[in-house]
């Protein structure tokens, strides 16, 4: 499965879950893997910041990252970009394996608006199973409505 997380929660995933940072810049501390293809664009993002226009970052976001990807070639990378220790000893591909899963990681809680909630709704449209890590109930009906809104 992907998972979909933040940088604060990583320290309490499983060793089995890989994060993969798909920020543009990931925090100083952060040594792990990243994935930029899934990151927002630097002139978009800094109008957002501005004016917390939701409408107008989905729009830029999808017709700027999302519709410019092929979900097959972006599975692949995922693969690819996973240590060699672990990829030796998956009888799967990442997206359906049971042992191993990764996990999209970037800064917002998963109640706030955030760019790997609509790569995670991309990646379900696309037939692959993603959702946020390890929510419990009360976090799991916040992130719902978030999602609706």
């Amino acid at each position: 499965m992907i998972y979909t997380t933040y940088f604060a929660k990583i320290k309490d995933l499983p060793k089995n879950v890989i994060p993969i940072s798909i920020c543009a810049k990931a925090p100083s501390w952060y040594g792990g893997m990243e994935y930029k293809k899934f990151a927002p664009k630097y002139e978009f993002f800094m109008k957002w910041k501005e004016t917390h226009d939701n409408d107008y970052y989905i729009k830029c976001f999808k017709s700027e990252v999302l519709n410019k990807l092929d979900y097959i070639r972006v599975i692949s990378e995922l693969q690819i970009i996973l240590p060699l220790e672990i990829k030796e000893t998956m009888n799967s591909p990442i997206w359906i394996n049971k042992d191993y899963h990764i996990a999209l990681v970037c800064y917002e809680k998963p109640t706030d608006f955030c760019h790997r909630n609509l790569v995670a709704e991309w990646l379900r449209e696309k037939g692959i199973e993603c959702g946020e890590y390890d929510l419990n109930e009360r976090e799991r009906n916040n992130y719902d409505e978030c999602r609706r809104s």
